[in-house]
């Protein structure tokens, strides 16, 4: 039998940079018992140089939840795993995906498609020192590279390194002259390729990634890949994808509307305050949360013109244009 965070990946949401931060997973954890939750992206040298808490530090009821790291440098790789493995994370991942210009001046991301043998030496000095499993996320090629060759050569260097566990983001990434933006819509998906992967491996759990936007989709994928991870659909419409999530390991959702879960939302942000924390930290992940329901436009406005400044009746503002009618 698969161990928990295994099980746990059948259905993920993904690291998306300024997005999910603990508040964000602290919200999509309250829908979901039973979905892995990534971090935002956090580079090695942070962690190794900066200030630990504030990047590392979480709510235990956010588990199962997994770390993913930047970086390309084995030793500081190393390092920065063994500082994080104190923090108690399920998992750590290695960002071989992100098309980013920032990113690729530092040499790591999906300019690493180009470099399998470091990446295996990346994650073996991973592997060294970490408590968890360490896996991949990554794209299935970067500009002219061919992906049907490229990505089933890239995975068994993965395999070959140690690697069970990978996820794979169905669309090349052009590393020049398009925008981290232009590189989630332009280039095309190609799920064949990545539904193949799983043929060629049956011993790995390989997850899909990319464009997918419902959990219908997502159910669709898992009749052929192990697990589906949902990037943007999973943040603008939150309760669409979540809210119904633990159906897929045969479990009753916890709630039954969104309504119910802003109100449960309702204390952990009242203590939240008391700590003299922000309803906006909160409440910028919670604006998809009625999407296509009566009222969503009234309690995403509400709240984005109020919760920079105000408290608890903000929010309680909002809700009210959103409550279920008796």
């Amino acid at each position: 039998m698969p161990d928990p965070i295994t099980r746990a990946a059948r259905l993920s949401v993904a690291p998306m940079m300024d997005w999910t931060d603990r508040n964000c997973r602290r919200f999509h954890r309250l829908m979901s018992r039973r979905t892995l939750l990534y971090t935002e992206m956090v580079t090695a040298p942070a962690i190794i140089h900066g200030e630990r808490g504030r990047l590392l530090d979480y709510d235990a009821a956010e588990h199962p939840v997994a770390l993913q790291l930047g970086g390309s440098d084995p030793d500081e790789l190393r390092q920065a795993t063994r500082i994080a493995s104190d923090w108690g994370y399920d998992e750590i991942n290695l960002n071989v995906g992100c098309p980013s210009d920032r990113v690729q001046s530092g040499a790591f991301g999906a300019i690493l498609m180009k470099s399998p043998q470091l990446v295996a030496d990346c994650v073996t000095a991973m592997q060294a020192v970490s408590p968890v499993e360490v896996t991949v996320k990554c794209r299935i090629g970067v500009d002219d590279q061919q992906a049907e060759e490229v990505l089933p050569a890239f995975i068994d260097t993965l395999r070959q390194a140690g690697i069970r566990r990978v996820t794979i983001h169905a669309r090349k990434a052009w590393l020049k002259g398009l925008s981290a933006r232009e590189n989630r819509e332009i280039p095309p998906l190609d799920y064949p390729l990545v539904h193949a992967m799983k043929v060629q491996f049956p011993d790995m759990h390989l997850s899909v990634n990319g464009g997918i936007a419902s959990l219908d989709q997502a159910r669709e994928h898992l009749a052929v890949m192990d697990g589906a991870m949902v990037g943007r659909a999973a943040y603008h419409e939150p309760w669409n994808i979540l809210g119904a999530a633990d159906a897929l390991w045969g479990d009753t959702p916890l709630f039954d509307s969104p309504q119910q879960v802003a109100q449960a939302m309702r204390p952990l942000i009242i203590d939240h305050l008391a700590q003299g924390g922000r309803l906006h930290q909160f409440t910028r992940h919670m604006l998809g949360l009625f999407h296509g329901q009566p009222g969503a436009r009234s309690w995403k406005r509400t709240l984005s013109e109020g919760a920079s400044k105000g408290g608890i009746e903000v929010y309680d503002a909002a809700l009210a244009q959103v409550t279920e009618p008796a």
